[in-house]
């Protein structure tokens, strides 16, 4: 069984993958920024 890879040439996949990249990007600042950081800072003192 072949898949075609250009059924996912759409505009709306490239959003949707664009979309998933983005709120992972952001989630894994925030906990970097939340939780990494934080404990950084603590761990200096």
């Amino acid at each position: 069984m072949t898949v075609d890879l250009t059924e996912f040439s759409h505009p709306a996949w490239t959003a949707a993958v664009g979309t998933v990249v983005g709120y992972g990007l952001i989630l894994v600042v925030l906990t970097l920024a939340l939780f990494a950081l934080p404990w950084l800072v603590f761990a200096a003192l």
